[in-house]
Protein backbone atom coordinates (compact mmCIF):
# COMPACT_ATOMS: atom_id res chain seq x y z
CA UNK A 1 0.00 0.00 0.00
CA UNK A 2 1.17 3.26 -1.30
CA UNK A 3 0.59 6.78 0.33
CA UNK A 4 1.36 9.68 -1.85
CA UNK A 5 1.16 13.38 -0.71
CA UNK A 6 0.08 16.38 -2.52
CA UNK A 7 0.79 19.75 -2.18
CA UNK A 8 -0.96 22.39 -3.72
CA UNK A 9 -0.05 26.45 -3.81
CA UNK A 10 -1.28 29.26 -5.36
CA UNK A 11 1.40 31.41 -5.69
CA UNK A 12 4.99 30.28 -6.16
CA UNK A 13 6.67 31.75 -3.13
CA UNK A 14 3.88 30.18 -0.86
CA UNK A 15 5.43 28.49 2.41
CA UNK A 16 4.85 25.01 2.53
CA UNK A 17 7.50 23.63 5.01
CA UNK A 18 4.86 23.00 7.44
CA UNK A 19 2.71 20.47 4.96
CA UNK A 20 5.52 19.05 3.97
CA UNK A 21 6.52 17.77 7.44
CA UNK A 22 3.68 16.97 8.33
CA UNK A 23 3.24 14.70 4.80
CA UNK A 24 6.33 13.82 5.25
CA UNK A 25 5.96 11.69 7.79
CA UNK A 26 2.49 10.34 6.78
CA UNK A 27 3.59 10.01 2.86
CA UNK A 28 5.85 7.46 0.94
CA UNK A 29 6.09 10.34 -1.52
CA UNK A 30 5.07 13.75 -2.40
CA UNK A 31 4.16 15.89 -4.94
CA UNK A 32 4.21 19.38 -4.82
CA UNK A 33 2.10 21.69 -7.46
CA UNK A 34 3.30 25.06 -7.18
CA UNK A 35 1.86 28.36 -8.20
CA UNK A 36 -1.22 26.47 -9.35
CA UNK A 37 -4.89 28.58 -9.03
CA UNK A 38 -7.60 26.68 -6.79
CA UNK A 39 -9.85 27.27 -9.93
CA UNK A 40 -7.47 26.13 -12.61
CA UNK A 41 -8.79 22.92 -13.83
CA UNK A 42 -5.80 21.62 -15.24
CA UNK A 43 -2.88 20.29 -12.74
CA UNK A 44 -0.48 18.33 -14.52
CA UNK A 45 1.45 17.14 -10.86
CA UNK A 46 -2.02 16.00 -9.02
CA UNK A 47 -3.00 14.27 -12.31
CA UNK A 48 0.74 12.44 -12.46
CA UNK A 49 0.18 11.61 -8.93
CA UNK A 50 -3.55 10.27 -9.67
CA UNK A 51 -2.34 7.85 -11.98
CA UNK A 52 0.03 6.44 -10.06
CA UNK A 53 -2.60 5.37 -7.25
CA UNK A 54 -3.86 1.42 -7.29
CA UNK A 55 -6.19 0.11 -5.27
CA UNK A 56 -5.83 -0.04 -1.28
CA UNK A 57 -3.02 3.01 -1.94
CA UNK A 58 -3.80 6.07 0.25
CA UNK A 59 -3.84 9.96 -1.33
CA UNK A 60 -3.14 12.33 1.69
CA UNK A 61 -3.45 15.79 1.85
CA UNK A 62 -2.42 18.04 5.04
CA UNK A 63 -5.86 19.74 4.52
CA UNK A 64 -8.65 19.25 2.15
CA UNK A 65 -8.22 22.89 0.23
CA UNK A 66 -4.83 22.12 -0.73
CA UNK A 67 -6.43 19.27 -3.43
CA UNK A 68 -9.41 20.94 -4.25
CA UNK A 69 -11.26 23.75 -5.49
CA UNK A 70 -14.92 23.55 -4.89
CA UNK A 71 -17.27 21.21 -3.29
CA UNK A 72 -18.20 19.75 -6.54
CA UNK A 73 -14.97 19.09 -7.37
CA UNK A 74 -14.20 17.78 -3.90
CA UNK A 75 -17.07 15.23 -4.50
CA UNK A 76 -15.89 14.24 -7.77
CA UNK A 77 -12.50 13.15 -7.06
CA UNK A 78 -13.50 11.55 -3.63
CA UNK A 79 -15.91 9.15 -6.06
CA UNK A 80 -13.34 8.87 -8.77
CA UNK A 81 -11.02 7.62 -5.70
CA UNK A 82 -13.61 5.43 -4.18
CA UNK A 83 -14.41 3.94 -7.41
CA UNK A 84 -10.71 2.83 -8.00
CA UNK A 85 -10.73 1.52 -3.97
CA UNK A 86 -8.45 4.37 -3.02
CA UNK A 87 -8.59 6.17 0.17
CA UNK A 88 -8.52 9.59 1.06
CA UNK A 89 -6.89 11.03 3.99
CA UNK A 90 -6.43 14.53 5.27
CA UNK A 91 -4.39 15.15 7.99
CA UNK A 92 -5.79 18.28 9.37
CA UNK A 93 -9.80 16.96 9.07
CA UNK A 94 -9.66 13.55 10.51
CA UNK A 95 -12.58 12.05 9.10
CA UNK A 96 -13.32 8.54 7.28
CA UNK A 97 -14.39 8.96 3.89
CA UNK A 98 -15.86 5.57 3.29
CA UNK A 99 -18.55 6.25 6.28
CA UNK A 100 -21.84 8.44 5.64
CA UNK A 101 -20.52 10.29 8.68
CA UNK A 102 -17.15 10.99 7.59
CA UNK A 103 -18.72 11.74 3.78
CA UNK A 104 -20.97 14.21 5.54
CA UNK A 105 -17.58 16.16 7.57
CA UNK A 106 -15.72 16.01 4.14
CA UNK A 107 -18.50 17.45 2.02
CA UNK A 108 -18.91 20.07 5.12
CA UNK A 109 -15.17 20.49 5.13
CA UNK A 110 -15.05 21.33 0.99
CA UNK A 111 -17.75 24.15 1.42
CA UNK A 112 -15.75 25.97 4.32
CA UNK A 113 -13.13 25.84 1.94
CA UNK A 114 -14.95 26.97 -1.47
CA UNK A 115 -16.64 29.29 0.90
CA UNK A 116 -13.36 31.05 2.26
CA UNK A 117 -11.87 31.09 -1.01
CA UNK A 118 -14.67 32.87 -2.65
CA UNK A 119 -14.69 35.06 0.29
CA UNK A 120 -11.21 36.57 0.12
CA UNK A 121 -11.62 36.52 -3.87
CA UNK A 122 -14.06 39.33 -3.15
CA UNK A 123 -12.37 40.84 -0.31
CA UNK A 124 -9.50 41.14 -2.70
CA UNK A 125 -11.05 42.55 -5.93
CA UNK A 126 -13.14 45.38 -3.71
CA UNK A 127 -10.16 46.37 -2.22
CA UNK A 128 -8.47 46.53 -5.37
CA UNK A 129 -11.82 48.79 -6.70
CA UNK A 130 -11.06 51.27 -3.88
CA UNK A 131 -7.44 51.49 -4.15
CA UNK A 132 -8.27 52.57 -7.76
CA UNK A 133 -10.88 54.73 -6.71
CA UNK A 134 -8.43 56.89 -4.49
CA UNK A 135 -6.18 57.38 -7.74
CA UNK A 136 -3.66 54.39 -6.45
CA UNK A 137 -2.30 51.68 -8.35
CA UNK A 138 -3.06 48.03 -7.88
CA UNK A 139 -0.48 45.44 -9.19
CA UNK A 140 2.65 45.05 -10.41
CA UNK A 141 4.48 48.66 -10.88
CA UNK A 142 4.43 49.93 -14.57
CA UNK A 143 8.54 49.09 -16.30
CA UNK A 144 8.16 52.68 -17.39
CA UNK A 145 8.63 55.54 -14.76
CA UNK A 146 6.85 58.98 -15.81
CA UNK A 147 10.20 60.78 -16.83
CA UNK A 148 10.57 57.58 -20.00
CA UNK A 149 7.58 58.50 -21.20
CA UNK A 150 8.24 62.34 -21.22
CA UNK A 151 11.81 60.97 -23.22
CA UNK A 152 9.57 59.26 -25.54
CA UNK A 153 7.08 61.14 -26.41
CA UNK A 154 9.60 64.32 -27.15
CA UNK A 155 11.47 61.37 -29.17
CA UNK A 156 8.54 60.91 -31.12
CA UNK A 157 7.30 64.28 -31.80
CA UNK A 158 10.26 65.86 -32.31
CA UNK A 159 12.75 63.20 -34.19
CA UNK A 160 11.00 62.09 -37.47
CA UNK A 161 11.76 58.45 -38.43
CA UNK A 162 11.77 57.43 -34.42
CA UNK A 163 10.02 53.98 -33.88
CA UNK A 164 7.97 52.49 -31.03
CA UNK A 165 10.32 49.47 -31.92
CA UNK A 166 13.58 51.57 -31.65
CA UNK A 167 12.45 53.05 -28.06
CA UNK A 168 11.71 50.25 -26.62
CA UNK A 169 15.13 48.38 -27.18
CA UNK A 170 16.32 51.85 -25.62
CA UNK A 171 14.14 51.54 -22.82
CA UNK A 172 15.12 48.04 -22.83
CA UNK A 173 11.60 46.38 -22.74
CA UNK A 174 8.63 45.40 -25.27
CA UNK A 175 7.23 47.50 -27.63
CA UNK A 176 3.69 46.66 -26.00
CA UNK A 177 5.08 47.81 -22.70
CA UNK A 178 5.77 51.38 -24.81
CA UNK A 179 2.49 51.61 -26.73
CA UNK A 180 0.84 50.74 -22.73
CA UNK A 181 2.51 53.72 -21.17
CA UNK A 182 1.77 55.91 -24.26
CA UNK A 183 -2.21 55.11 -23.82
CA UNK A 184 -2.04 55.93 -20.40
CA UNK A 185 -0.65 59.09 -21.08
CA UNK A 186 1.65 58.71 -17.80
CA UNK A 187 -1.54 59.96 -15.48
CA UNK A 188 -0.87 56.55 -13.69
CA UNK A 189 2.12 57.79 -12.18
Amino acid sequence: MKRLGYIRTSTGNQLIDRQVLALQEACDKIYIEEGTSAVKKHRPVYENMISQLRPGDVLVVSSLDRAFRSVLDALGELDKLHQRRIQFKSLTQDFDTTTPEGKLLYVIAAALAEWERQTISRRTKEGLKAAQKRGKHAGRPHALSLEQIVTIREKLDHEPGTTITELAQEMNVCTRTVTRALQRGGCAY
